[in-house]
């Protein structure tokens, strides 16, 4: 499957939903500083990287486990195998980029990474948060936390699959959706974020003050 020019190899077309909108966000924002949370084959980090470099170099943070969320436990999804298409997406993202990428790969448990991320003195200095890895309720609110930690005063969060949800034998489970966490969230932190108008698949929030 293609993005742009390049052959790029992505097995789903999950986030040519949302591109149309980031088409006309990114260039408005123009986010030097990006933390991923959630990278999968490298769909929307291969996007920024062609997107932004014509104009500027760019430091790119991605947060992923590789071994998958419960929606991958049923072991349709050969998680070493996506972990090899991102790596090869971005690898081929960056050498065709016209400017500097620094891509930094954090492989682990985001409330992990992102804690190391607020202890070594990223606090505050991210433009763009993309939150798109577990879709489990508490792991959402601690990813929405740490994130918004690490974002710049005046960046933008984006939270994905806002309404997403599991369809289980006795029904859906709030608890595994996203939309519970990002709802507490942002009730929370709202003297803090202004929410931005965006169709409502995912979840556009601006940060006021820290």
């Amino acid at each position: 499957m293609n993005q742009g020019t390049h052959a790029y190899a992505f097995t789903n077309d999950w986030f040519d939903v949302v591109k149309p909108i980031w088409e006309g966000l990114i260039p408005q924002i123009k986010p030097q500083r990006i933390l991923e949370i959630g990278s999968y084959e490298g769909a929307s980090a291969c996007y920024l990287i062609d997107r932004l470099t014509p104009d500027h170099a760019i430091e790119i943070h991605c947060v992923d486990t590789w071994t998958g969320g419960v929606e991958h436990l049923d072991g349709i999804t050969n998680m070493s195998e996506v972990e090899a298409r991102f790596h090869a997406n971005t690898a081929l993202a960056i050498r065709n980029a016209p400017s500097a990428v620094n891509l930094v790969v954090h492989k682990g448990l985001s409330d992990v990474c992102l804690a190391q991320l607020v202890g070594q003195g990223h606090a505050e200095t991210f433009d763009f948060v993309y939150v798109d890895g577990s879709h489990q309720a508490p792991d959402v609110l601690a990813d929405a936390v740490l994130g918004f930690r690490l974002l710049r005063v005046g960046g933008v969060m984006i939270f994905d699959d806002y309404l997403w949800a599991e369809e289980l034998p006795l029904g859906r489970d709030p608890l595994r959706c996203p939309k519970i966490a990002v709802d507490a969230f942002v009730n929370c932190y709202f003297r803090k974020l202004q929410i931005l108008r965006a169709p409502l698949y995912q979840l556009y929030v601006q940060k006021t003050s820290v």
